[in-house]
């Protein structure tokens, strides 16, 4: 058991519901980051459906959660067949829905039963090491950040023109897991940070994470493009690859940008 299984534990109360208690050292500023909230919503799914990993996880933050506060989530399975299963959840703490999750959920270590499965012709670029990127507590973000004693984010120092790559794991030297996938993509800073500085919290409205396959263990590498900015919020889109160099996920996310302090 790793800090992230014991910080996002689930209890089952019957008929698809489940109780949690979030951590604040999982916290951006004083509210617990997304990619977090939603793993315990992530793993009550996992359960309910008895699916090991999250093919597809879409997430709607409603309202940010509340740290060391405890929640329920509602489970609902949609439709259950061969290859996979459809089930939604909803974080709810002090009475107000906080986020929702929609999500395929599948065994990844199937057959993929189809000659077209092969290594991705995407490969991961070439970037320094995680010693030689720069530790993201070290870069001027305007806010506190306790959710990295938690997750460790390098990112590489001369990255330009809207465009992060990095790595990251977790902190406690735990593996990372598939259904880990969706957190980390939410735990890089704003991928304008390379193109603007300092950009403060950019709260995620909506996250869409699509796991490829199960990572092995070491750091996963990550590469993050802001591609749109329009009407107060940002677009990005995400690609990670574990250490054997598999791509593992792809994300996309929609972010609001809140005016700087």
């Amino acid at each position: 058991m790793g800090q992230l299984d014991d910080d996002a534990a689930v209890h089952p109360t019957g008929d698809g519901i489940y109780t949690t208690r979030l951590s604040s050292a999982w916290n951006i500023g004083t509210t617990p980051n997304g990619g977090y909230a939603m793993s315990a919503a992530l793993r009550a799914l996992v359960e309910v459906t008895g699916r090991p990993d999250p093919a597809s996880v879409t997430i709607h933050y409603l309202r940010p959660a509340i740290p060391d506060a405890d929640g329920t989530i509602s489970t609902r399975v949609v439709r259950t067949g061969r290859s996979a299963a459809y089930a939604t959840a909803t974080l709810v703490q002090e009475a107000t829905a906080r986020l929702t999750v929609t999500a395929v959920l599948a065994d990844l270590s199937a057959p993929a039963g189809t000659t077209l499965d092969r290594s991705p012709t995407l490969a991961a670029p070439d970037i320094p090491p995680p010693d030689a990127c720069t530790d993201r507590g070290d870069l001027d973000q305007g806010i506190e950040l306790p959710v990295l004693s938690r997750v460790d984010v390098r990112v590489r120092a001369d990255d330009v023109d809207a465009t992060l790559d990095g790595w990251v794991r977790l902190r406690d030297g735990s593996s990372p897991t598939s259904t880990a996938l969706p957190l980390f993509a939410d735990a890089f800073p704003p991928a304008l940070l390379a193109a603007h500085g300092r950009v403060g919290w950019v709260p995620t409205l909506e996250l869409t994470v699509h796991v490829r396959r199960r990572p092995q263990a070491g750091w996963v590498q990550a590469h993050i493009t802001c591609d749109d900015v329009a009407a107060g919020t940002m677009v990005e889109t995400g690609t990670f690859w574990d250490s054997t160099g598999a791509l593992v996920a792809r994300s996309r996310q929609l972010g609001l940008l809140l005016p700087r302090e």
